[in-house]
């Protein structure tokens, strides 16, 4: 299986990139949700939570820390951003390639609504 952000980490599609090493790719979101809202993604396709296994640690581990870094870069680590991943259709991912949000530089407000 193939993805956009698959072809983004191969440098076949383009992307503002934020940072790349050898486990993770980070880059700037098309539809920004706030002033910071970058997404990160591990290189190797994981389409959800529910597909991680053990040998992903490092990548998920980095994967927070890369959030974290980015974060400090982007000046708005003091006063607070979220880090949300997304699983499946109710869970409203919309890419079947795990990746995390980070989105910040503006008050977020609550994480949900009670809609039900």
């Amino acid at each position: 299986m193939d993805t956009t952000f698959l072809r983004i980490v191969r440098g076949e599609a383009p992307a503002d990139i934020a940072y790349q090493d050898e486990l993770v790719t980070a880059f700037r979101d098309i539809r920004p949700q706030a002033p910071t809202h970058v997404l990160i993604v591990p290189n190797e396709l994981i389409p959800t939570l529910n597909d991680v296994k053990p040998e992903h640690e490092p990548a998920l581990g980095r994967m927070l820390a890369v959030a974290a870094k980015i974060a400090a870069q982007e000046g708005i680590s003091e006063k607070g951003y979220r880090v949300i991943s997304n699983c499946n259709r109710h869970g409203g991912q919309e890419v079947y390639h795990l990746h995390l949000h980070l989105v910040g530089g503006h008050a977020l407000g609550p994480m949900l609504e009670n809609r039900w």
